[in-house]
């Protein structure tokens, strides 16, 4: 699977430079965004000492459970995000040249409305993947859980909605 995984990404693009666009939102406080970030720039903002509890699913447009369960992560997401101890974050690993196209259009169609960065660094996937879980095949979707810079819990595969609650719960 993890072979599959990484011939696939290798088929991906590896051109893209970091761009920062917000997507429209009907919150005005907060508007969620959708930008570029290699693995070093992805780190930092999951290190961040906020003691919030950050939920962070590896997904794809083109991957059918990522998109299947998109629609409970974000059900749970308006749930808790406007608790200041909580962030619900989507890593995309669409290629980069699409964001503009295929994945913006994505998410305006799908009411996505959440942070949304694609990680553009698939030359240093093999470095990345086993530094986000030792366990990881790389295969998506992959959730994440993390408070400080401490990983809490790693889930591969598609996650229900009350399997996604009780993470959430268990680790707030």
């Amino acid at each position: 699977m993890r072979k599959l995984f990484i011939l696939l990404i290798a088929t991906i693009s590896l051109n893209g430079f970091a761009k920062t666009n917000e997507t429209k939102s009907a919150d005005p406080i907060q508007k969620p965004m959708l930008r570029t970030v290699n693995y070093d720039e992805l780190k930092t903002i999951l290190n961040k000492n906020d003691n919030k509890l950050y939920v962070v699913n590896f997904w794809a447009t083109w991957c059918t459970p990522c998109v299947k369960e998109l629609p409970d992560f974000m059900e749970v997401n308006k749930i808790y995000r406007d608790n200041a101890g909580f962030k619900m974050i989507l890593v995309s690993l669409d290629n980069a040249d699409v964001m503009e196209t295929v994945v913006r259009s994505f998410l305006e169609k799908k009411d996505i409305d959440t942070d949304v960065f694609i990680l553009d660094d698939n030359k240093r996937m093999n470095e990345w993947i086993p530094a986000i879980d030792a366990s990881w095949s790389g295969a998506i979707p992959a959730t994440v859980f993390y408070r400080n810079g401490k990983k809490l819990e790693f889930v591969e595969g598609k996650l229900e909605k009350s399997e996604l609650e009780q993470l959430i719960t268990k680790n707030m």
